[in-house]
């Protein structure tokens, strides 16, 4: 007789809800990827202003375009969150904070901050 349990055999993303450790280590690898295309953003930039005035046109008005915002915005808190997240591990490693109650707690830092330095980045640059 066929096994005929109706229960799921493993756990499923909708019932299923992933330690904060785990959902960090995602964000921060992701981050990672988002800073090296940041940093090829970055030497596209650089061409562009070393091939005259007119290709840095091209480029700052795509820059400033809803679409240049966005990919700016993200490219900062992806290195804020880096940043962040990168001195949690160096306390870490020192053997500091790492109870599952600090963990906690400095998961919640770690995102407040990167979200805080972000915001007062582009407060101060849109001024």
């Amino acid at each position: 007789m066929p096994w005929t349990d109706p229960r799921p055999m493993s756990p499923h993303l909708q019932i299923y809800r992933m330690p904060i450790t785990a959902v960090l280590s995602v964000l921060h690898r992701g981050t990672g990827v988002v800073l090296f295309l940041g940093l090829l953003l970055m030497i596209t930039v650089l061409a562009f202003i070393a091939s005259g005035e007119d290709s840095w046109l091209i480029m700052q008005g795509f820059l400033s375009s809803w679409f240049g915002y966005l990919l700016l915005f993200g490219f900062t808190f992806s290195l804020y969150y880096h940043l962040c997240n990168g001195i949690q591990h160096l306390l870490w490693n020192v053997g500091k904070g790492l109870s599952i109650l600090s963990v906690h707690k400095s998961a919640t830092i770690v995102l407040i901050t990167s979200v805080l330095l972000t915001l007062l980045t582009w407060i101060t640059a849109l001024r």
